[in-house]
């Protein structure tokens, strides 16, 4: 090593960027020891005070930054050709990309691409892994480009922020179906106020639109409080803030929501609406739960837009389609959509409900609580404590002239009887059970007592459903394996070549999970006569399904596959979302 190389006792004490400078003769190591200390002092970075004074030490950026992209492996980036406005938005927090001088700049999957100028602040890396919960890719950049970037992101940032909640969000228009005014006191009504909090919900209900997002969960734990959406059936968790802003947020949430802020003992049910750009309103059902370390809070987001998609956008095949409109523009008999909690059955049922929403026909729903709301159909929430129950809802209705009738599930013998009965007395009955599959739909009615002649007499048709997710744009083919697809309900001729298997890839539109949005997979099953004596004769469901698959009916892994062959999900999808 040279003399000019050599270092002191003092300089030995120097880390990262300033050991490797003077290690290879780039820099004196008094000068590395003063730079070190006056960046100490004055709570700033080695990399600031060494690009400050680079006519003294000769070192431009532009030399930095390649000495630190060859010295320590990480690729080089030159940062005039990035537009702020294209990266990554709030991905890391605000201050900590002024503070520690560090850029997001594209996020693929678990992994996020980040700029900087100095490789070796392992301090600041460790706390942007941390607040992002994602493994870093480093990408080296010049010091003074990096800065003005920086700069301009965050202000781009903020004005997009302030511009969404200044100008086209509005929570002056609240619908809630508690009518009970909020109780507050004192030191609620300041914590209400708190503009912070108000703007972070606001961003939180803005962000998780535009993903399309189905439900949002707040949930407080002994040491961190996090926030998740549900996109397309998969909870993710977006955001962490601090703990100290747990009660403010709970607060705010049931204010707008018209709950009781000063029970915290109870679960509670409230509804809110969010008026966007004065032309489209989006409605949140609002729920609370008492947990060990706070109030957790889910707010499912009840877009009325998706009810008026049309038949068309729900994934049913063509012929599916077909038996199915053929059955609900009959003049009565029963239409029960059955399937899981999240399947999308209010979904189905309110769309086939908006293309029976004529002037000239008179339609009734009960619902527990009405989750879309059309205009030009009657909707009832059901309200147990006030005896308001499905059963009494649905004998009103029978007195108010109806063509159509919509409960929102049966749940006992009592709400079924009158559904039957009104089915066989000349009126159109849809309602939602939760079972397996078609077949299985007739076998719970009999157990819950309603007599076989009853349930073969009424009912027409019966639709099982789930959600599987639909591939993204940036699919690609997949390597076939015979016998994996023989063993998922292939067929040799299915295995013809005529169609491509796909896998998941993943991209920035897709957030890098290879999946954009869901499609349905249903098995449609009408009741012929055929089904109608082995219904009579107490037949379980396992002899209904063999009827139904010989009168051509595709049960739900048949219906998968063929989404499979149509290249619109993935096998692994269908699988988990129909594994019997």
């Amino acid at each position: 090593m040279s003399a000019a190389t050599q270092l002191s006792p003092a300089a030995g004490a120097l880390t990262g960027l300033a050991r490797a400078l003077v290690q290879q003769g780039k820099l004196r190591p008094d000068r590395a020891e003063a730079l070190a200390r006056k960046a100490t002092q004055s709570n700033t970075q080695f990399i600031d005070e060494l690009v400050a004074v680079r006519e003294v030490t000769g070192l431009a950026p532009a030399t930095i930054a390649r000495f630190a992209a060859d010295t320590f492996g990480h690729p080089l980036l030159d940062l005039s050709a990035l537009d702020a406005d294209q990266l990554p938005k709030d991905t890391i927090d605000r201050k900590l990309v002024a503070g520690l001088r560090i850029l997001a700049l594209r996020k693929r999957g678990n992994r996020l691409a980040v700029a900087v100028s100095d490789p070796t602040n392992t301090q600041a890396l460790d706390q942007v892994k941390f607040q992002t919960q994602l493994a870093l890719d480093i990408v080296v950049v010049e010091h003074d480009k990096l800065l003005p970037l920086i700069e301009k992101s965050a202000q781009s940032a903020s004005q997009v922020i302030e511009k969404l909640i200044d100008d086209d969000v509005s929570f002056d228009d609240l619908l809630a179906e508690n009518t009970a005014e909020p109780q507050t006191d004192d030191s609620s009504t300041v914590e209400v106020d708190d503009a912070p909090v108000v703007r972070f919900l606001q961003k939180l209900l803005l962000d998780a639109i535009a993903e399309g997002a189905s439900d949002l969960h707040f949930e407080p734990y002994e040491k961190f409080y996090r926030v998740r959406f549900r996109v397309d059936g998969i909870l993710r968790e977006v955001s962490q803030p601090p703990l100290a802003i747990r009660e403010r947020l709970v607060t705010r949430i049931k204010v707008v929501s018209r709950l009781d802020i000063s029970e915290k003992r109870v679960p509670q049910d409230g509804r809110m609406k969010l008026a966007l750009s004065g032309q489209r309103a989006v409605d949140f059902r609002v729920s609370t739960l008492p947990t060990l370390y706070g109030e957790k809070i889910v707010m499912r987001i009840l877009d009325a837009s998706q009810a008026k998609l049309g038949i068309d956008a729900l994934g049913y095949e063509p012929d599916q389609k077909e038996l199915m409109l053929q059955a609900i523009r009959r003049p009565y008999g029963m239409v029960l959509v059955t399937g899981p909690t999240g399947s999308g059955k209010t979904v189905s049922l309110y769309t086939c409900l908006n293309i029976l929403n004529q002037p000239g026909v008179n339609i009734s729903t009960a619902e527990d609580p009405a989750e879309i709301q059309l205009a030009g159909i009657n909707q009832v929430n059901v309200n147990e404590k006030a005896g308001l129950t499905f059963a009494n809802a649905m004998r009103a209705f029978l007195r108010q002239d109806p063509d159509v009738i919509m409960v929102g599930e049966i749940r006992d013998l009592e709400t079924a009887d009158i559904a039957i009965k009104a089915a066989q007395t000349g009126h159109m009955v849809m309602s939602t059970l939760h079972t397996n599959d078609a077949p299985a739909t007739l076998v719970r009615l009999a157990n819950m007592g309603v007599p076989a002649f009853n349930i073969a007499s009424s009912i027409i048709l019966i639709t099982a459903q789930r959600l599987a997710r639909r591939l993204c744009s940036c699919k690609q083919p997949a390597p076939v394996d015979k016998d994996a697809l023989l063993a998922a309900g292939f067929s040799e001729a299915d295995l013809d070549g005529s169609w491509t298997l796909y896998h998941a890839v993943g991209c920035d539109r897709c957030k890098g999970s290879g999946y954009k949005g869901r499609t349905g997979i249903y098995q449609v099953m009408p009741i012929s006569e055929a089904t109608q004596h082995l219904i009579l004769h107490g037949a379980n469901s396992m002899d209904i399904a063999r009827q139904a698959q010989q009168e051509g009916v595709r049960d739900l892994r048949q219906s998968g596959l063929l989404k499979v062959k149509q290249g619109i999900t993935t096998i692994d999808e269908v699988l988990g979302c129909t594994n019997e």
